[in-house]
């Protein structure tokens, strides 16, 4: 299991449902909105996850700083509030980790980042609409997706997800 705090930017309200209801199970507490009036300002052992709808700077600010005080963030946005928001989440800790599932172990060294694009990409997406899916930069899902390559020992992007899919069947 995964003790890090739950960080996560996503298109939809269902995919915001279905992360708050895993985090709530595995122990979270939800708090709708990311104004947090908690007086004590480390709330990582309140296990605290924040979500709510992000439309403009001044709630994505807000969001960052919950998650800076150690709050987890379930934030539904999209376009360049959404790239921003992401960047700035990721200064915090890593994206899209769920808490209460188990850490993938199947031999691949491949970070959480390289995962969810050739995840994407063994789903029949292009690279470019994987990128805007994780809210990261075409430039940056292409290093990313490279640096995958050079890890599983392959020179094709094609051959990175077909070792990818094959790993994630076993």
């Amino acid at each position: 299991m995964t003790d890090t705090v739950p960080l996560h930017v996503v298109a939809t309200a269902p995919e915001a449902e279905a992360i708050v209801r895993r985090c709530t199970a595995a122990g979270w507490r939800a708090h709708r909105g990311f104004a947090l009036l908690e007086p004590a300002w480390d709330l990582a052992e309140r296990r605290l996850v924040a979500h709510g709808q992000v439309g403009d700077d001044h709630t994505a600010s807000q969001a960052v700083l919950a998650a800076a005080r150690g709050a987890g963030i379930v934030a539904v946005a999209a376009g360049q509030i959404a790239l921003a928001l992401a960047a700035d989440l990721r200064r915090v800790g890593p994206l899209g980790t769920v808490p209460g599932k188990d850490e993938i172990d199947d031999g691949l060294d491949l970070d959480t980042e390289q995962r969810a694009l050739l995840t994407r990409l063994a789903a029949g997406s292009t690279i470019a609409a994987a990128a805007e899916a994780e809210f990261v930069s075409l430039r940056t899902a292409n290093r990313r997706i490279a640096a995958a390559r050079k890890t599983l020992g392959v020179k094709t992007t094609r051959e990175a997800v077909m070792i990818y899919i094959k790993h994630a069947r076993t």
